[in-house]
């Protein structure tokens, strides 16, 4: 169905994906893993965030981490879903193309 995406890769350079973290979580690093998988293909911004360098996002985010935002919004807790990924990625890589006319 997306066939055109894995051909060329998706410019989302606008999008800001965002990661809190932190030291010693497997689920941050399979999650992590799989964000910079994603990057790959859809050229996104990606940054990552310890949540124990700031008091108030420790306080905010706890245990749950990893905790995904995109463009401030979260979107995912706990991990991240890669069929949901996907489908994120794709809709916003559709919006780009349909906005650039390409």
């Amino acid at each position: 169905m997306f066939g055109w995406l894995w051909r060329r890769r998706a410019d989302l350079s606008r999008l800001q994906v965002v990661m809190y973290t932190r030291q010693g979580c497997h689920l941050c690093e399979e999650a992590w893993t799989r964000l910079k998988q994603a990057r790959r293909r859809y050229a996104f911004v990606l940054e990552q965030i310890d949540v124990d360098g700031d008091p108030a996002l420790a306080a905010r985010y706890g245990e749950e981490v990893p905790v995904v935002t995109v463009n401030g919004k979260e979107r995912f807790r706990g991990g991240v879903n890669a069929v949901l990924l996907e489908r994120l990625l794709a809709a916003e890589a559709r919006m780009q193309t349909t906005k650039t006319g390409e």
